[in-house]
């Protein structure tokens, strides 16, 4: 299941489409978004407004035999606290599955988010994540989320001289588009600009997939000991 963690199902239907045409040939895609709320989630109050629809959409991937939830936005809202309240489940997000990409990809990474008031949420999560050494810079788009679907020669455009920039300017190795409405982009500019681009729409999938693969495998799952130990069965109700 991935989950637009936004009320508006705008973005369901492309996203859907991108994820059918890349996944593994046994994987099946859902895409479902809120019933209500904002329509981005470039505010933190915004994320405070949608978290609990979030986890319970979440819970119910679970209950309904899902393998996989994906929370699809960079922000990686509620990323966290979702490994705590289900058991088998894999549960990935964006940056996170982006990032870890990305350090496998080369040593320095630059990220281009839509906004500047987004970057010091995500200089958070990166640091938070063990790679705020790797994460050599953030660019920003200057537009609103909604926007980058809107004129995509323009968004081309924009997106080609921010990596151009990070590669020249910050010795960028690897460019990871920092916005999942960021799609459909990234294999014109890794051709034109000649470093790996990573679409955040894909990497989630992709990484997904492979946690999936660890877990059926291997038994490696989300460890249940400390950082995402869940509350006593029947403390909480979603």
């Amino acid at each position: 299941m991935w989950i637009n963690p936004i009320g508006s199902s705008v973005l369901d239907e492309p996203i859907e489409r991108l994820l059918v045409n890349a996944k593994q040939p046994g994987t099946h895609i859902h895409v479902v978004s809120l019933r209500e709320g904002p329509s981005h989630l470039n505010y933190h109050s915004y994320e405070a407004c949608v978290l609990v629809d979030v986890l319970r959409l979440v819970k119910q991937a679970e209950d309904e035999g899902y393998d996989a939830a994906i929370i699809g936005c960079f922000y990686d809202t509620g990323l966290w606290e979702a490994r705590e309240i289900t058991d088998r489940l894999v549960v990935t997000a964006p940056c996170e599955a982006s990032i870890h990409l990305a350090t496998t990809l080369g040593k320095r990474t630059s990220v281009i988010v839509s906004k500047a008031k987004c970057i010091p949420k995500m200089a958070d999560n990166v640091l938070r994540y063990g790679f705020r050494e790797s994460v050599v810079s953030f660019k920003s788009a200057g537009l609103e989320v909604h926007e980058f679907q809107k004129e995509a020669e323009y968004t081309k455009d924009k997106l080609r001289m921010l990596a151009s920039q990070a590669v020249e300017s910050d010795m960028a190795e690897v460019i990871v588009l920092g916005c999942t409405a960021q799609f459909g982009f990234f294999r014109e500019l890794q051709e034109e600009i000649g470093v790996p681009v990573i679409d955040a729409v894909m990497a989630s999938l992709k990484y997904a997939e492979l946690l999936i693969e660890l877990r059926d495998t291997f038994g490696w799952n989300h460890s249940k000991a400390y950082t995402y130990q869940g509350p006593p069965a029947g403390e909480i109700r979603l």
